[in-house]
Order: C-alpha cells, then structure tokens, then sequence
C-alpha cells in the first residue's frame, strides 16, 4: 500500500501513458497491460539500467561503454557506480563481454557495449 496517490508516465512504449496509481495500487490511465507492470513496479521496487564507461589499459580506445544487463535497483545505483568508477580493463575487450559481475551485489552483470582492439605499437 501506497502512503499517498502517484502520477507516472509509462515509458514503455512511445505512447506515453499518464498512469495513476492509488494507495490500493490500483492502476488507471494505461493504454495496455505494459503500462499497468510497470506503474506497480516503479512504485513499489524501482530499478534502473546503469549506464557508464571504465577505463580501458592497452586498447585503441581509451573508455568503454558499459551498461547493466538488466535493471537493478534504483537504490544501488550510487554503490554500482562506485564499483564502475575504480574499474579499469584491458583490451581487447568484446561487445557484450562480462566486465564485472555481481555488480553492486545484485547478482547482475556490467557488460560492455562496444568493441575495443588492442593499440598497435
């Protein structure tokens, strides 16, 4: 149960939904049952996809973006980012590729996504 009423914008689709839940967690406003999930996920649990880059030694770039596999909690975020500030990888490094694991303790995974080769001499 909710302390008090929200007013959301579904982001699931372009359609843009404004969504209202009420302190039963009733949902109204949504266009589709996309909008009714994620109206109930956001205020009970909200997550997030991180978004970064780290520090690569040795390839043809010297950052490589990075992003969480999945969403993890909204309120790890400052956690993740910490442990994404102190990383530093060595190329190659492949999109896609498992960078850090467990990210943050939420048993997700930080991959990259892009491709690094190794700096020719």
């Amino acid at each position: 149960m909710l302390k008090e009423e929200r007013e959301l914008i579904c982001i699931c689709c372009p359609r843009g939904c404004h969504l209202r839940v009420d302190k039963e967690l009733h949902v109204t406003g949504n266009f589709c049952p996309r909008g009714e999930k994620y109206a109930r996920q956001e205020v009970l649990s909200p997550e997030r996809v991180v978004t970064s880059t780290v520090l690569v030694r040795g390839g043809e770039e010297e950052l490589c973006s990075v992003k969480s596999e999945r969403p993890i909690p909204k309120g790890k975020i400052f956690e993740a980012m910490k442990d994404i500030d102190a990383l530093i990888v060595a190329a190659p490094i492949k999109m896609g590729q498992t960078l850090l694991a467990n990210l943050a303790n939420t048993g997700v995974d930080l991959v990259a996504t892009m491709e690094i080769k190794v700096r020719k001499k």
